[in-house]
Parts: structure tokens; sequence; C-alpha cells
């Protein structure tokens, strides 16, 4: 019988925490103006939907779940969820995200919302995952709509700071994923997902992990130089884009079947603390910012 934290475990929760960082650091540094209730609700909004993609990828993706080490203890495929529950979790939890949004906040916000969950889970789950090695370049684009869909919310509107956020993460995911897909290549291929070091091999592989991180540093300094991120960003940004090209540097120059594969791994490790660390500290300066307006006020 499924117990409560299975159910927790189909909202995938450790990516529904980025989702919810990076959409409350977007509605933060907007210049649109929420009560404090309506943007908790609009954030719990985006994190409901956000599980519900979670559910409906863990439904469709069970039989490729169950033959990977990384995934065949999750929920569908070991067997404390059926695939029915599943699906019927995601679609109810997709229609209280996007309505919540709505009422909370607007339905631009609602709608984007709505359109990632469909994103996610049809176009990239359904689709390009099991199609194309380029499955997670097109896919990531649902993992970087949240800040878009928080700036969206608190505004009503769509502006170049809040592309710039959905940038930043689009240009991160590819660089992220094919380090782990590097050390999880067998896992992969014995699911028969496409991933590019699979059908590209290992060194075309690393050669766009390091071209993604060349032109994603800059783009991580954007902020900064669009004025609505401050100098503590500006200072950050330098530093961990710098470093993110130096761990993608030494993935590139890694040796061709290096069974350890340490670099990739570090890598991997170290793009979550950098698109953490990006937002966490965009999140700061805007609280910061609205703490000392209102002090001032």
């Amino acid at each position: 019988m499924a117990q409560p934290r299975d159910f927790l475990a189909l909202l995938k929760p450790r990516v529904m925490s980025l989702v919810v960082l990076t959409a409350i650091a977007g509605l933060v540094v907007s210049p649109g103006h929420m009560s404090p209730t309506l943007a908790f609700f609009s954030i719990l909004a985006i994190a409901i939907g956000a599980g519900a993609a979670g559910s409906l990828n863990m439904w469709y993706d069970a039989d490729i779940d169950g033959v990977m080490t990384r995934t065949a203890k999750r929920p569908v495929p070991s067997g404390r969820v059926d695939p029915e529950t599943a699906l019927s979790f995601g679609i109810g939890l997709s229609i209280l995200g996007v309505s919540l949004l709505g009422l909370a906040a607007n339905w631009l916000a609602a709608g984007l919302l709505a359109f990632t969950i469909f994103f996610y889970a049809v176009v990239y789950t359904m689709g390009l995952k099991r199609w194309t090695p380029q499955n997670i370049v097109i896919g990531g684009a649902a993992g970087a709509f949240p800040p878009m869909i928080g700036w969206a919310a608190a505004t009503g509107g769509i502006s170049i700071e809040s592309v710039t956020l959905f940038l930043i993460i689009f240009l991160w995911t590819p660089p992220h994923f094919w380090a782990l897909a590097l050390f999880k290549l067998r896992d992969y291929d014995n699911a028969g997902v496409p991933m590019l070091p699979n059908v590209a091999g290992e060194r075309a592989t690393r050669i766009q992990i390091f071209a993604y991180s060349l032109i994603l540093a800059p783009i991580g300094v954007a902020p900064f130089l669009l004025g609505f991120a401050g100098p503590v960003y500006g200072v950050a940004s330098v530093l961990l884009g710098a470093n993110f090209v130096r761990h993608a540097y030494r993935t590139l120059k890694m040796p061709d079947g290096d069974p350890k594969m340490i670099p990739a791994k570090k890598l991997f490790g170290f793009s979550i603390l950098y698109l953490f660390g990006l937002f966490a500290i965009l999140l700061g300066e805007g609280l910061v910012t609205h703490l000392l307006s209102a002090f001032g006020g």
C-alpha cells in the first residue's frame, strides 16, 4: 500500500525545491507588487504544478525507470504506487496548481504554468526523451520557465529580464545533465534513452558541454549587466561562471573511457551549486531591496 512518502516522492521534491527557488527569485526581483498572501499562494501553485509534472513523468517513464539504477526505487517502478494512481495524482495536481495560480495572480502566469506542465510531461517525456539525443536541450525549456512564471505572477507580463532568467536555466540544463549522462551512460543505454553520450560518443559530449559552459558563463552575469541584480550578484556570477568553465574544461580533457569519470562527477555537483548560488543571491538581493524600500517608506 502506498504511503504518504511515496506520493511525496512522486512530486520530485529535490527538483521542486529548485523550481520554487527560481520562481520566488523571479517574483521578488520583478518590478511588480503582490501582497505576501497572494505571493505565497502563487508560489504554492507553482510548486504544485512542478509536482504534477513530476508525477506525470514518473507515470509515463515507469518502464525505463525500472531498468536504471538511479531511478529503479521510484514509487511506480518499485510497485509502491500503481500507474493509474500516479496519472490521476498528476492530472489532479495540474488542475489545482493552474487554477490556484490564475486566481491568486493572473491567467498569463497560469497559462505559462499549464504550458510548462504540458511541455515537460508531453513534449519532453512522451516525445523528445526517447526520440532524439537533443532531448535535454529542447526539453530543458520546461525547467527554465519557473522564474518567468514568478515574474509574470507579479507583473502580469514578460520582459527581457525574465527571459534572461529563463536563458540561464535553459543553457545550464544541457551541461548539467550531460555530465550526469557521462557517468550514467550504461543506465541510459540499458533503458534505450538516446542521451548524447550514447549516440554521439563521450568526446562529442564533452565538447558540447564545454561549448555550452562558454555561453552560459556570460549569460549568468547578464542580470547584473542589465541592472536588475546588484554588485554581490555581479561578483558571484563571474566567479561561479569561471569555475563552471574550469570544471567543464577539465571534463573536456578527461580521457576517453575514464572508468571513474571524476571531472564529470565534479562538474555535475558544481552545476547544482552554480544554479542554486545564482538564484539564492538574486533572491537575497531582491529581499534586501524590498526591505530597504519598506523601511525607507
